[in-house]
């Protein structure tokens, strides 16, 4: 079994469709990656720590290790939902196979790894969306309350709306929309109770597919597909104002659905945004480095 003169850092991004991991050295770099399911302990905390544990074997595995030594592996994770308490003491009671595991929100490594550690503000536009601000060690969280309740402008919110918008449109109680017949390729039925049975019950995932039926149905000058582009890309601004007014030296989006979305925002804001300078889940490996420096001082303390 192989032996390294510094510990092992695991950084893990657990968000509600997949989970990634991350196996890194500090000499040697990115080691090995892991892919695996949603790990939103929201959603099952038995599901979201399998995934963790299957992504992180998988990174393992990739660098030619044994998953026997996770037991070598120092982790940092940054998870969808932890940020209720309630979510947090759960997954901070489990019994994981790390010789540590530093806890965090998804948003809080996502916001480290984009502005390398620095003070600065994300913005999400995945299958959910919020905004969050890292600045003079003080957190905030703008937006952010989950499917369906919350989460405008993000890929499930354009997915549903596309979907009640094109039930209105069947039942002739709106006009024809051309989300009709992209809801109709994606579901693979033109029969909206087929939709309706389909999506039933279904997570925010199944609706975030959906979401680039609006934008291709405004590509072709539908308006209603316009106005709901054009009332996502406001609140994504609206988003980005306010952080920067809260005083943000640096402003990401990041997400699947940010390239759709980013050239209908306000040209101010397309102005203030600036790339990610490095992953969530390289973000995780800095938020467990830096925790594990403060329990040093602490004790020296």
């Amino acid at each position: 079994m192989a032996s390294f003169d510094s510990p092992l850092l695991l950084g893990i991004d657990g968000g509600g469709s997949k989970c990634r991991a991350i196996l890194y050295h500090p000499t040697k770099g990115v080691m090995g990656t892991g892919l695996s399911g949603a790990a939103n302990p929201v959603n099952g905390l038995d599901a979201a720590r399998e995934a963790i544990v299957d992504a992180c074997v998988q990174a393992l595995a990739a660098a030619g290790l044994e998953a026997s030594q996770l037991g070598q592996c120092i982790a940092g994770a940054g998870l969808a939902g932890v940020n209720l308490p309630s979510c947090f003491a759960a997954m901070n009671a489990w019994q994981h196979p790390f010789a540590e595991l530093h806890l965090t929100t998804d948003l809080h490594i996502a916001c480290l790894g984009a502005h390398g550690r620095q003070d600065g503000a994300i913005m999400i536009t995945g299958t959910g969306s919020c905004g969050f601000l890292d600045l003079a060690g003080k957190q905030t969280i703008v937006g952010g309350h989950g499917f369906p309740q919350g989460d405008k402008g993000s890929g499930a919110w354009y997915g549903l709306m596309a979907v009640q918008r094109a039930l209105e449109a069947s039942d002739t109680l709106a006009p024809p929309t051309a989300m009709s017949v992209g809801l109709a390729r994606a579901l693979g039925s033109d029969q909206p109770l087929d939709w309706v049975e389909q999506l039933a019950g279904q997570r925010s995932t199944a609706y975030a597919r959906l979401a680039s039926v609006v934008f291709e149905a405004a590509e072709q000058g539908d308006e209603q597909a316009l106005a709901l582009r054009a009332e996502g890309a406001d609140y994504i601004n609206r988003l980005a104002r306010q952080l920067l007014q809260a005083g943000a030296p640096r402003l990401s989006l990041l997400g699947g659905l940010g390239p759709l979305v980013i050239p209908h925002l306000g040209e101010d804001v397309q102005q203030a945004l600036s790339p990610a300078q490095a992953t969530p889940e390289m973000g995780a490996v800095f938020f467990a480095q830096d925790q594990r420096q403060a329990g040093a001082v602490k004790e020296q303390g």
